[in-house]
């Protein structure tokens, strides 16, 4: 019996993340889902299921930490791996302390992203 993959959800406003992302993690063996926001993510059938959340910092709504701490009020805990396009260095030691896995600036490297993801799950 083959093992279905790991099924990593990004949330990100920016159209070009989610049209890009997914076929990277289908390289990299994963399952992958996208959501436009914080809130679709939240009304969808894939909470459970997601072993990764790549979730962008500042969308309009519910912000990627908002979500974060909403998912902790829900008793759920998906590692999380931001990314942001903002250049502020304040921000990653920031998201790691609230319990972030890993913060990748805009651009990243499918390497970096790759590192990410490997560290996410082996935190699981």
């Amino acid at each position: 019996m083959k093992m279905a993959a790991t099924l990593v959800s990004v949330v990100d406003d920016d159209e070009s993340v989610r049209e890009s992302l997914p076929d990277l993690l289908v390289e990299f063996g994963f399952n992958a889902r996208v959501f436009t926001s914080a809130e679709e993510f939240l009304a969808s059938d894939c909470i459970d299921g997601t072993r990764c959340l790549i979730l962008d910092v500042a969308m309009p709504g519910m912000t990627g930490p908002e979500l974060q701490m909403e998912l902790g009020r829900q008793g759920r805990s998906i590692p999380i791996v931001y990314i942001t396009a903002q250049k502020d260095e304040t921000v990653r030691p920031r998201l790691i302390e609230q319990g972030a896995v890993e913060c990748l600036f805009k651009p990243f490297s499918d390497a970096d992203l790759q590192q990410a993801l490997e560290l996410a799950l082996d935190a699981e």
